[in-house]
């Protein structure tokens, strides 16, 4: 049984994380840490909530206590920095949803998101959390550094074609939508309904800071072709769609995809693969990552569809927390029934 402590839980993420956490079987007491909402009652802030999560008093991030096994931190970024050296130092668990130790390299912050990291020696120890992948390795870990909402989809995507057709991709074009919460809650004007309904708009061209992190993963598994990724906002709450344009040097038959796809997720239980292309309808308020494989000729396009909140940010977090606990990946994300837990 595990004591938890969620830093920054008033945004959505932190919603969706309590919302899990509230019907996980191996938590036994929940705190959560703010700053301009501290000393209010979760209820207040989220009335929706009621009967399923305690009405908690917010605590003040400024006084976060060292009682819990593990953290979640879910704050806009740099201010993780402020947190994890200290929890990391005391032995804690952390699990990062930020983008603050995503990224290998420390002249990669300067870079993309402007700041000079204050604990670079973490991020040769933090592990990576594509909870997914079969790569992905929980033991001795301490820090997880969640994986962006855009990267999920597409690296979840793409990943399994490169141990074998590395050396057959010319070219890769990432065509990547997503629904207005990956922005947060800060109040926006271009966020407005008026500005964002029946709109659709891309943003952050070449200069995105999931781009990064993408590449990062890709070159770690032998990609090292033109690779472009292009964001678009949707006039949708959740959600993110990818669109993965992949150029082949040479014909090569779907069913060698389809093999591949198969048995690196054949014991992926949120990984999905489609004889259609996903909808987002289809994933909404769930973990699930639903996958799609066409082939005609050198061209390989490959769609996939996961919800940004959850796959892409709390419910990921869960299961790397089941993972690196040893515990059944789906605790907290499924019911009795089989049936996804809804956000």
């Amino acid at each position: 049984m595990y004591s938890i402590g969620i830093i920054g839980g008033t945004g959505y993420t932190g919603k969706a994380l309590l919302q899990c956490l509230a019907v996980h079987p191996f938590t036994t007491e929940i705190k959560i840490y703010a700053k301009n909402s501290a000393g209010e009652k979760l209820h207040k802030l989220f009335p929706d909530l009621v009967g399923l999560v305690d009405n908690l008093q917010i605590e003040s991030s400024e006084n976060v206590s060292l009682e819990h096994d593990l953290y979640f931190i879910a704050l806009p970024s740099t201010q993780a920095l402020q947190f994890v050296p200290d929890l990391i130092s005391n032995d804690k668990f952390v699990v990062d949803l930020g983008g603050d130790y995503r990224l290998d390299f420390e002249e990669l912050y300067m870079q993309w998101y402007n700041f000079t990291h204050n604990s670079p020696h973490l991020l040769k120890e933090k592990v990576y959390g594509l909870a997914d992948h079969p790569s992905t390795n929980y033991e001795n870990v301490k820090l997880i550094a969640n994986p962006g909402c855009y990267p999920t989809a597409i690296l979840l995507s793409l990943l399994p074609l490169l141990p074998e057709f590395a050396d057959k991709i010319s070219t890769i074009s990432c065509l990547a939508m997503s629904g207005t919460s990956g922005a947060g809650k800060e109040v926006r004007t271009d966020l407005l309904l008026s500005e964002m309904y029946s709109n659709v708009k891309a943003y952050n061209v070449n200069n995105h800071r999931h781009e990064p992190e993408i590449l990062q993963q890709l070159y770690k598994n032998g990609f090292h072709s033109p690779f472009s990724f292009t964001p678009h906002l949707l006039p949708i709450s959740k959600g993110i769609y990818v669109t993965n344009s992949v150029h082949l040097t040479e014909e090569i038959a779907k069913q060698d995809f389809d093999d591949l796809y198969n048995n690196l997720y054949q014991d992926c239980h949120f990984v999905r693969l489609r004889n259609n292309p996903p909808e987002l309808q289809w994933i909404v308020d769930s973990n699930f990552c639903d996958i799609n494989i066409s082939v005609k000729g050198k061209k390989l396009i490959i769609t996939a569809a996961i919800d940004n909140l959850m796959k892409g940010a709390a419910g990921q977090a869960i299961q790397n927390m089941n993972k690196l606990f040893g515990i059944d990946e789906t605790v907290g994300l499924l019911n009795r029934e089989n049936k996804y837990v809804s956000v």
